[in-house]
C-alpha cells in the first residue's frame, strides 16, 4: 500500500471526472491540481456517463492524475473499478452497493488499497460493520444533488447523523453539498465531505476547500 488509510483524509474529499469539468479553458488536470494546491485531503476518480473516457484514454488520464496527486502526496482513489485502480497502483477504491461486492474487492486489492463503500441505509451500515478489511463509509445524499443521474433519496442531516451513530467506521457525508449547506453537517459526527460540483464548478477553489476544512476541523 503507498498510503495508510486514516480518516483525516476524508475531510475534504474530492470526486471528478471528465463529465464534471464545466467552463471554457478549463480541464481536469487544470481543476484537480488546483484542488490540491488548495488542499483537499482525498481524490476519487469517478468516470462515468455518455461522454466518459475509457479504454487506455482512461487509463492514460488516470496515470496523469495519479502522478499529480502523488506530488502532493493526496491519496489518489478509484470509483469502482479495480482493474484500473490496480493499473495505476491506486491508494483507494470506492464501491457502491450496486458495484461490484465489497468483499470479492477487499479479497482483489488485499493490503495493497483501502476500500470504501457507499451506504445509505441502517441495515447497510450494520452489513458494513461486519467486513473485515473496510476502511471507511460514503452516506447521503445530504441534500438534492445534480452530479449523479443515479442519486438514491435525500438523507437528509439527520439521517446522516443516525447512521454516524451506528457505524464502526469514519463516515464522508456526500451528495448535494454546496457552501450554502456545508454548515448543516456541523454536530452529525461525519469526518469531512465528499464533494463534486461545490470544487469542479467553483469560482475561488482556494475559498471552498477552505470552508470544507473550517467546517470538519478538529
Amino acid at each position: 500500500m503507498t498510503k495508510s488509510f486514516n480518516k483525516q483524509m476524508l475531510q475534504a474529499y474530492f470526486i471528478c471526472g471528465t463529465q464534471d469539468i464545466k467552463g471554457e479553458g478549463k480541464s481536469i488536470v487544470s481543476v484537480l491540481t488546483e484542488a490540491l494546491d488548495a488542499g483537499i485531503t482525498a481524490y476519487q476518480f469517478r468516470e462515468k456517463g455518455p461522454t466518459a473516457l475509457t479504454g487506455d484514454d482512461k487509463l492514460k488520464l488516470a496515470r496523469t492524475l495519479k502522478r499529480i496527486c502523488d506530488y502532493f502526496d493526496v491519496p489518489f482513489i478509484v470509483d469502482d473499478d479495480v482493474d484500473l485502480a490496480k493499473l495505476v497502483e491506486a491508494d483507494g477504491v470506492h464501491v457502491g452497493q450496486k458495484d461490484k461486492k465489497v468483499n470479492q474487492v477487499i479479497s482483489e486489492v488485499g493490503d495493497q488499497m483501502f476500500v470504501g463503500l457507499s451506504c445509505d441505509t441502517a441495515d447497510q451500515i450494520e452489513e458494513a460493520n461486519q467486513i473485515k478489511g473496510l476502511s471507511y463509509i460514503g452516506s447521503g445524499p445530504a441534500f438534492p444533488t445534480q452530479s449523479k443521474d443515479d442519486a438514491d433519496p435525500v438523507i437528509g442531516p439527520d439521517g446522516i447523523k443516525q447512521l454516524v451513530a451506528i457505524s464502526k467506521l469514519p463516515i464522508v457525508a456526500i451528495g448535494g453539498i454546496t457552501e450554502d449547506n456545508i454548515a448543516e453537517l456541523e454536530g452529525t459526527g461525519v469526518a469531512g465531505a465528499s464533494v463534486i460540483s461545490m470544487v469542479a464548478q467553483s469560482d475561488d477553489v482556494k475559498r471552498t476547500v477552505g470552508i470544507i476544512k473550517r467546517t470538519f476541523s478538529e
